[in-house]
């Protein structure tokens, strides 16, 4: 069977937030319609990506995965996830504010819908002046608290509120309060789950003008009120080298900048690559087949890990990536370790 880097068809999604940005960015044609989230890569049985090249072209990408599990996710990955992709990536477009929310982890989510927890985070591509997103607390509250301030909306009076540029980056994990704010544009990878806890939600209509539902009971037992010091994630980027942003129990993101073909040997990791391609047009080849594609600016690829040895080619001068995956390497070593450990207390 020949493997190739997956391209997908556009998956955009119009909601009561979102605003124009994502259909120009892509390369599509403006519209007056909301779009506030292009679902770049998705195996979430609700909005599924559709491939647009090669021989699976058409196709739904969890039925080819469901043939070729261990070339497309690898064999750890498969193993450990029976079989399902455990990402999803987005870009996101907020015009306006999205609702205060929460997410549930693994347990939860298993226990009241029997889905995938949602840890998640975001690198902002663009940010208009004094935009502002909300992560965490920056005050210890209980939980009568926050019923008291979810009643009479004052809820983000205790939330940290955080000013963003481009190239910063937030981790959410399964717990942690947070929205994004207006005027922002970035790429979220997050865990294969739609699950999402609405908490407050400024008493708007949704699309079809009926007041948004409010999870605030549930959201109750997804909380986690501890107070961090700082819930920006803090890097040094530099220029033709992949910069590890989050190293995750659920993910690991790295940022490049490339202004010269690039190598990536990631075989070692034994993961599907997703590709996010921030700015700027690249090619991608892989290496044991020669096999090309061109990744524009907007659009995203998953890369099988079978043929996760590849190199990146800017055609403009200059191109940025973001490239998530699973790090079994580091998995591994711990695994190793533990066992080594084990034998040597017996």
């Amino acid at each position: 069977m020949f493997f190739y880097p997956i391209l997908f068809e556009p998956n955009l999604h119009p909601v009561v937030w979102g605003g124009n940005q994502l259909r120009p960015y892509k390369g599509l044609e403006a519209t007056a319609e909301p779009i506030g989230e292009s679902w770049e890569v998705s195996a979430v049985p609700t909005s599924t990506s559709i491939i647009s090249n090669g021989a699976w072209k058409g196709r739904d990408l969890i039925s080819v995965i469901d043939e070729h599990p261990e070339e497309i996710l690898g064999k750890s990955v498969n193993e450990q996830y029976d079989g399902k992709l455990p990402l999803l990536v987005k870009f996101i477009d907020a015009k306006k504010d999205l609702s205060i929310q929460v997410h549930p982890n693994d347990e939860m989510a298993m226990r009241e819908h029997g889905k995938m927890g949602k840890s998640e985070m975001w690198y902002i591509i663009k940010a208009d002046a004094g935009a502002h997103l909300y992560a965490g607390f920056k005050q210890r509250i209980t939980p009568y608290e926050y019923q008291h301030r979810v009643a009479d909306g004052t809820i983000t009076q205790v939330l940290a509120r955080h000013p963003v540029k481009a190239g910063d980056v937030f981790y959410l994990p399964a717990g942690r309060v947070h929205a994004i704010c207006g005027g922002i544009l970035l790429a979220e990878v997050q865990q294969s789950s739609d699950v999402t806890y609405r908490i407050f939600d400024y008493n708007r209509p949704g699309m079809d003008g009926k007041p948004r539902e409010l999870h605030t009971e549930l959201a109750a037992k997804a909380l986690d009120y501890h107070v961090e010091k700082n819930y920006r994630t803090e890097y040094i980027e530099t220029d033709n080298r992949a910069v590890q942003i989050i190293d995750s129990p659920y993910f690991d993101v790295r940022v490049m900048e490339i202004t010269a073909p690039f190598h990536r040997n990631l075989i070692k990791y034994d993961s599907f690559i997703i590709s996010m391609c921030i700015e700027g047009d690249c090619r991608i080849k892989v290496r044991s087949t020669g096999d090309e594609i061109t990744l524009r600016e907007g659009s995203s690829t998953l890369i099988p890990a079978v043929i996760a040895d590849y190199d990146v080619i800017p055609l403009g001068g200059k191109t940025r990536m973001l490239d998530a995956f699973i790090d079994n390497k580091d998995r591994s070593l711990a695994r190793m370790v533990t066992r080594f450990l084990h034998v040597t207390r017996q």
